[in-house]
């Protein structure tokens, strides 16, 4: 085991190779293509290729064909390994040094959770969840959505089907993630992210180690076409976060200790937007 892990160790002393790593992960269960990562952190993909060939040596990255691409995501158990080898046997476990990590088999308390969903412009797909989520189990869960993006706009069409579902958009706003920081922000339970250049961006750890799960999706924003297939498009993204939300709602959080919650809802996460609708 310990030559094991110092090898997978020395795989991720580079820095780019651990900027891979370190996507991969904040997009776990997500998998991703080579030309995204390549984009995204702007490396040549000769030398992504490279990186990628390494970190798959190692076993902490697996690798996967869809068509053409060739997508890529962590390998989570031997990910688990390693950081048990050197929180439970170099460290021996010393709760002064992995206390954090002690409350993975504690559960949830029993009051009103903190949620935050978190896109880049908070127009349209987080106001969709955090509208849905306040109107399915509003007296469960304190509901909030936030963009990384300065500023933003709510999109008219994503309005238009929350008006139509029967939502309450008057207390709807868009705002940006520095709301939720700082020690007047609320002290969040749960965040998602439901784009994937959220999940991509530099964002710092939340404050109380939240539960944290991604739920990629198509942005409706992006369609191109005629009113109706805009509409559509918005209408689909709808749906398929409600199925992920009713999903969510049905779990007995109160009962759950922090390891199961969390692999609920990364379960939720690997459900693809096509086998929703």
């Amino acid at each position: 085991m310990i030559e094991e892990t110092a090898s997978q160790l020395a795989i991720l002393g580079h820095p780019q190779r651990i900027s891979v790593f370190r996507m991969l992960m904040r997009r776990f269960p997500d998998t991703v293509s080579a030309g995204e990562l390549a984009t995204e952190l702007d490396i040549k993909p000769s030398t992504l290729s490279n990186y990628l060939n390494a970190l798959q040596r190692s076993g902490l990255v697996t690798q996967a064909r869809s068509g053409t691409s060739l997508l890529y995501s962590v390998e989570m158990k031997n990910v688990q390994h390693m950081l048990g080898f050197l929180l439970n046997d170099c460290c021996r476990g010393r709760p002064d040094i992995c206390m954090p990590l002690e409350q993975g088999n504690s559960k949830m308390t029993d009051r009103k959770f903190n949620v935050l969903f978190i896109c880049v412009g908070n127009s349209a797909r987080s106001i969709f969840a955090e509208s849905l989520l306040r109107d399915i189990a509003g007296d469960r869960f304190n509901v909030f959505s936030a963009g990384t993006k300065p500023s933003s706009e709510l999109n008219p069409f994503a309005m238009q089907v929350l008006k139509d579902k029967g939502h309450n958009t008057d207390i709807l706003r868009a705002k940006n993630i520095s709301e939720f920081s700082g020690p007047n922000a609320p002290k969040l339970d749960f965040v998602f992210t439901v784009c994937n250049k959220a999940a991509n961006e530099e964002c710092p750890a939340w404050e109380g180690q939240p539960i944290s799960g991604h739920w990629g999706m198509t942005d409706p924003v992006n369609t191109e076409g005629t009113n109706a297939e805009k509409s559509l498009a918005f209408q689909n993204a709808y749906g398929a976060l409600k199925r992920r939300i009713q999903a969510f709602t049905s779990l007995p959080v109160e009962s759950l200790d922090r390891i199961a919650l969390q692999s609920a809802v990364d379960d939720i996460g690997r459900t693809s937007v096509e086998e929703e609708l």
